[in-house]
């Protein structure tokens, strides 16, 4: 395996870098203070369901057609921030303020959750029905970090191995505490709170022009190295087959999904990713900020 794990290993940190930390913010943001933990326990089952690249790729996809089917939060969305221009950058700061809510300090990654706050509190308007909406709504910011648990973990689950109904349960009060940084009341913690949510909220969904828009944009924007870019709308397509049913039903896209024998290709991909253990990868770097406190007792 060393003869090809080292180069294979060494272009994806290069990868790595140029997507998540492309924009001023280092791996540094992981290393320090030194000895700290995290909000979620370093080496439960939800880091590693934060660790593979490939299905928080698919499952953040799956997560932002959820979230821009709700028109209060479409809107919220797309009228104030650089989706729609630049939806690169969005990807990048998305991503990364996802690995230092699960993997940074816990000092770091309050800090950066209450400055996504203070953001949030000013962000407010009326969609193109006449409702008003702001985006600290108790009822919003449930349903976003609804849709991200269900898209992360479910590509876990779907993609790279199968979880059991009690591993849900211990994933998702696992990352409670982020949730409730955001803000989020009563986040759901077990694999029937959430889908109680979408239960709830499956009536208040709607297809639009901002999702078609957004999946053309996904396929255009540049987000796997070059040479495996031909994979893109394959990924796009596996985010779009692990919507719930009724979901997928709703925004029209039933036909949207995986073509015959691609999830076999999606999940061998998948299996591929994980096997890489990049020395700049925020888990990494978070492990190692945590052998620190080991090493001075």
């Amino acid at each position: 395996m060393s003869v090809w794990y080292r180069p294979v290993s060494a272009f994806a940190e290069r990868q790595l870098k140029q997507f998540l930390y492309a924009d001023g913010q280092g791996p540094e943001l992981f290393h320090g203070p030194r000895g700290e933990g995290a909000l979620v326990p370093e080496g439960s089952p939800a880091t590693k369901i934060y660790s593979n690249p490939l299905t928080l790729y698919i499952g953040g996809i799956t997560a932002v057609l959820m979230e821009l089917a709700e028109p209060r939060v479409r809107h919220g969305v797309w009228d104030h921030s650089v989706f729609p221009t630049d939806p690169g950058l969005r990807l990048r700061r998305t991503a990364l303020a996802a690995m230092v809510s699960i993997h940074a300090a816990r000092s770091v990654s309050l800090g950066m959750i209450a400055g996504i706050n203070a953001r949030h509190d000013r962000v407010e308007g009326v969609t193109v029905c006449g409702q008003r909406y702001r985006a600290s709504d108790p009822e919003l910011l449930k349903w976003v970090h609804g849709t991200a648990a269900y898209g992360f973990v479910g590509a876990y689950d779907r993609y790279l191995r199968h979880l059991t109904a009690p591993e849900w349960d211990s994933i998702l009060s696992d990352v409670a505490p982020v949730a409730e940084a955001y803000r989020v009341v009563e986040p759901p913690r077990t694999k029937g709170d959430l889908h109680r949510l979408i239960g709830v909220m499956w009536a208040k969904l709607e297809p639009s022009e901002t999702l078609t828009t957004f999946l053309e944009l996904m396929a255009a924007t540049p987000a796997l190295p070059p040479r495996t870019r031909w994979l893109q709308p394959m990924f796009i397509r596996a985010a779009i087959s692990l919507l719930p049913g009724r979901v997928r039903d709703v925004l029209e896209l039933n036909k949207a999904g995986l073509r015959p024998g691609e999830e076999a290709l999606v999940r061998f991909m998948v299996w591929g990713a994980g096997l890489l253990r990049l020395s700049n990868h925020p888990q990494r770097l978070a492990e190692e900020r945590l052998s620190f406190s080991a090493s001075v007792r």
